[in-house]
């Protein structure tokens, strides 16, 4: 019990567990950011193009008292593909920074393992 308990603090010590806590409430805030983006921006163009700030009002009616939401289904895509081009933007721009500076490639394991292998041969 006791190692389990410290297994336990271990765990929430290191730094992998922290990193996800800060990920995790960066993206709350994140999504407030793009909800805004969303409703402030994007959804006011599709108004002026469309007339209605949003699908929503789009439906299909099957039966007298049943309906298909699909305007609300749409809004919820159009949602998601913008949110997917602002992550897309947002990593291809950290790949971007994270490069070493040299311009070359970082070294990998197999490739270190190579040279020391190829300079022991010698």
């Amino acid at each position: 019990m006791k190692n389990t308990l410290k297994e336990f603090k271990d765990f929430i010590a290191g730094g992998n567990l922290i990193d996800i806590a800060v990920a995790f409430i960066m993206a709350l805030y994140f999504k407030d950011v793009v909800d805004s983006f969303i409703n402030g921006i994007v959804l006011r163009f599709i108004a002026a193009i469309v007339g209605k700030p949003s699908f929503n009002d789009i439906v299909i009616n099957l039966w007298s008292d049943k309906t298909l939401l699909v305007g609300s289904f749409i809004t919820t895509i159009v949602n998601f593909v913008i949110v997917g081009a602002v992550m897309f933007i947002i990593v291809k721009a950290y790949n971007k920074l994270s490069k070493p500076a040299d311009g070359g490639d970082a070294v990998t394991e197999i490739g270190l393992l190579t040279e020391i292998r190829d300079s022991l041969q010698k």
